[in-house]
């Protein structure tokens, strides 16, 4: 009976040990995206634009749509924050350029442009970095979308080394 009984307890005392230990589901880690990277990629893109004679804001969002730098050029008008910000959220929320998305899904591009902080529109790219998607960068303000995409190209690809040896 003693032994049987010590089996019980030690049943119990598994049993309450893996109760009460974390599940790994309990505690989630990510990498995001730097202020100061961040800062860089909204610069970096109105600079772009500003090259080719065009006044733009950019907005950076990490990978949950959280905003982690804008900028408006001295020129840019004021609605172009936040379509800038909303092709972000469109590019996070898609995990795909916006631009892309915008082709690829017409089918819903109406009901979605009805969604708070979204907009289907050319401008909103990805920022990956060893396959770990850290965010999304919107620009808005030149004569099309289009435009406003290669400006975000062209800053990410300035600083992709950066971006890069970010998340080691």
């Amino acid at each position: 009976m003693r032994m049987y009984t010590s089996k019980i307890s030690l049943t119990f005392l598994l049993l309450a040990c893996f109760t009460k230990a974390p599940l790994a589901a309990d505690i989630v880690s990510a990498k995001s995206i730097g202020m100061e990277l961040a800062r860089d990629i909204a610069n970096e893109s109105v600079m772009a634009c500003r090259k080719d004679g065009y006044h733009v804001s950019a907005v950076v969002v990490d990978r949950y749509g959280l905003v982690r730098a804008s900028l408006r050029d001295d020129l840019a008008a004021r609605f172009t924050l936040e379509i800038a910000e909303r092709k972000a959220n469109m590019t996070v929320m898609a995990w795909a350029n916006s631009g892309q998305f915008k082709k690829s899904r017409p089918d819903i591009r109406q009901e979605l442009n009805h969604i708070d902080g979204l907009i289907v529109m050319e401008g909103g790219i990805k920022i990956v970095a060893g396959g770990y998607n850290l965010g999304a960068v919107g620009v808005s303000g030149a004569p099309g979308g289009e435009k406003d995409a290669v400006c975000a190209t062209k800053a990410l690809a300035k600083l992709q080394e950066r971006i890069e040896f970010s998340v080691d």
